[in-house]
């Protein structure tokens, strides 16, 4: 399953994930990004477009599924597991960013711990940490 000839792609994939998370505030609107580096316990959240901001979250979520499903197909080259990682995807796009709106309007000063986590999961491939291993062990058995 796993070899030399796949392991060039899946570094230049993973090289691009570094790269978007290196250059983000470059590349993307997320006045979240200085805000979560800060001491933001006590803090109200900083002021924000909340269509630029939404927008630009769905842009980095779709940049890093994309090179998700890419690194995916590489080391499994199933249709099967790009269809149903594709579907896993959507359905937690939909359910974060509906958690992501909401947390971004309820939110209150000491108690921004949601907001961080689904914020987190949705700028970040964590979601292909966690397909990754399942698919490997899924096909060992």
């Amino acid at each position: 399953m796993f070899n030399v000839k796949k392991l060039l792609p899946v570094a230049g994939l993973f090289l691009l994930l570094i790269v978007i998370r290196m250059y983000e505030e470059v590349l993307f609107y997320d006045p979240l990004i200085d805000f979560f580096k800060s001491e933001y316990a006590t803090k109200a959240l900083p002021a924000f477009d909340l269509l630029k901001l939404l927008g630009f979250t769905v842009l980095r979520f779709l940049l890093n599924t994309l090179i998700s499903l890419l690194i995916i197909w590489v080391l499994f080259q199933k249709k099967e597991i790009i269809k149903l990682s594709g579907v896993l995807y959507l359905v937690l796009f939909v359910v974060l960013m509906l958690a992501f709106y909401v947390s971004l309007q309820i939110s209150e000063a000491g108690n921004y711990m949601l907001l961080f986590y689904i914020r987190r999961f949705l700028i970040q491939p964590l979601f292909l940490l966690i397909l990754v291993p399942a698919f490997y062990f899924q096909l060992k058995k």
